[in-house]
C-alpha cells in the first residue's frame, strides 16, 4: 500500500491491515485496492453503478466489516453506491469513513451514498470518521448520504465524527422505522478557518413504539460556518428526540433549525438546541490547575466532544 493510504486508513479507523480475518473493502481513488469476504459477510461490486452490496447473513455474531474510502491526491471527483442487507437476529459493527488528501491547486471529493436495510431484530454499529489532510490549497470535499430502513425490532446506532481537516460537507441522514426499531445517531463536528458543515436528519417513525434520539455536538471556529437541521415525523405511538449542542468561538456561525411533526396523539417528540460559548468561570477554573489559557480551552473542546 501506499504510504499515504496506510497514514489515512490508520487516521479513519481502527484498522489492522490485510491480514485482519474479517471481511473489508478498501475504496482509493475510486478504485478497489482490497476486498476480502468471511464465511458470513459477503462483499460483491454492484454492475450497474460504482460500489458494493455487503451481505450480512442472518444470525452472525460479532464481526465487523470495514469499508474505508480514500482519495490520496488532488482532482479525484469519487462517487460510490453501498448498500448493506443485515439478516435477521445478526449483530455487526461497520467501520467506515473517508479520509481525503489534496497535495495540488486542485480540489478532490468523496461523495457516498449508504443504504442500510435491516432485517428483524437485527442490531448494527455504525462506526465513521472523516479526515482531510495534505499540504495542498484544494478543496477537501466529503458529502456522505445514508439511508436506513429499520425492519421491526431492529436498531441501529451511528456514531460519526469529523474534527477538521475537510473544507466542505454536507452530510444527510433519512431513516424509515418499522415497529420497535430504534436509531441513534451521534454526530461530532469541528469547524475552522472558512470551512462549512451541514448536516441534515430526516426520520420517520411509522411502527408502534418506534424510536430515535438524534445527538449532535460540534464547535465552530475561526470563520466556518455550520449549519443543522433535524425532521422527526411521530407518525403512530412514538418516541423521538432530537439535541444540538454547540460551542461558538472566533467569529464562527451556527444556525440550528430543529423540526418535529407529531401526526398521531401517542407520538411523544422533543426538540433541543443550545448554542453558546465557553464560559470564562470554566476557563479560569482550569487555569487554577495550572493549565494555560490555550491548554484549558483544548481541555474543555475535546470533553465536550467526547
Amino acid at each position: 500500500m501506499k504510504s499515504i493510504t496506510k497514514q489515512l486508513l490508520k487516521m479513519i479507523s481502527d484498522w489492522s491491515g490485510e491480514e485482519n480475518a474479517g471481511a473489508y473493502n478498501i475504496r482509493e481513488d475510486s478504485g478497489c485496492a482490497a476486498r476480502h469476504s468471511s464465511k458470513n459477510v459477503q462483499i460483491t461490486s454492484k454492475q450497474d453503478k460504482p460500489g458494493i452490496d455487503i451481505v450480512v447473513q442472518p444470525g452472525t455474531k460479532g464481526e465487523k466489516v470495514y469499508i474505508p474510502a480514500l482519495v490520496t491526491h488532488s482532482g479525484v471527483d469519487d462517487l460510490v453506491y453501498n448498500d448493506f442487507y443485515i439478516g435477521e437476529d445478526a449483530d455487526v459493527t461497520i467501520v467506515a469513513g473517508c479520509g481525503v488528501c489534496t497535495e495540488g491547486d486542485g480540489e478532490s471529493q468523496h461523495n457516498g451514498i449508504h443504504r442500510f436495510f435491516l432485517g428483524k431484530n437485527s442490531k448494527v454499529l455504525y462506526l465513521e470518521k472523516h479526515i482531510g489532510i495534505g499540504e495542498g490549497r484544494g478543496g477537501r470535499i466529503i458529502n456522505p448520504q445514508t439511508y436506513v430502513e429499520a425492519g421491526e425490532d431492529s436498531y441501529m446506532e451511528m456514531e460519526t465524527t469529523q474534527i477538521k481537516g475537510v473544507d466542505s460537507t454536507k452530510r444527510l441522514s433519512k431513516a424509515i422505522l418499522q415497529a420497535r426499531a430504534k436509531l441513534v445517531i451521534k454526530e461530532k463536528i469541528m469547524t475552522h478557518e472558512s470551512q462549512f458543515a451541514e448536516t441534515s436528519f430526516e426520520v420517520d417513525m411509522n411502527g408502534e413504539d418506534s424510536g430515535c434520539n438524534l445527538i449532535s455536538r460540534s464547535v465552530a471556529r475561526g470563520q466556518s460556518h455550520q449549519l443543522f437541521r433535524s425532521r422527526i415525523n411521530g407518525n403512530t405511538r412514538c418516541n423521538g428526540h432530537s439535541e444540538c449542542d454547540a460551542i461558538i468561538m472566533d467569529k464562527g456561525v451556527v444556525s440550528a433549525v430543529p423540526e418535529i411533526t407529531a401526526n398521531h396523539v401517542d407520538a411523544a417528540l422533543i426538540h433541543e438546541a443550545a448554542i453558546g460559548k465557553i464560559a470564562g468561570e470554566q476557563i479560569v477554573k482550569l487555569m487554577t490547575l495550572g493549565l494555560t489559557e490555550a491548554e484549558a480551552e483544548a481541555c474543555i473542546i475535546d470533553g465536550f466532544l467526547k
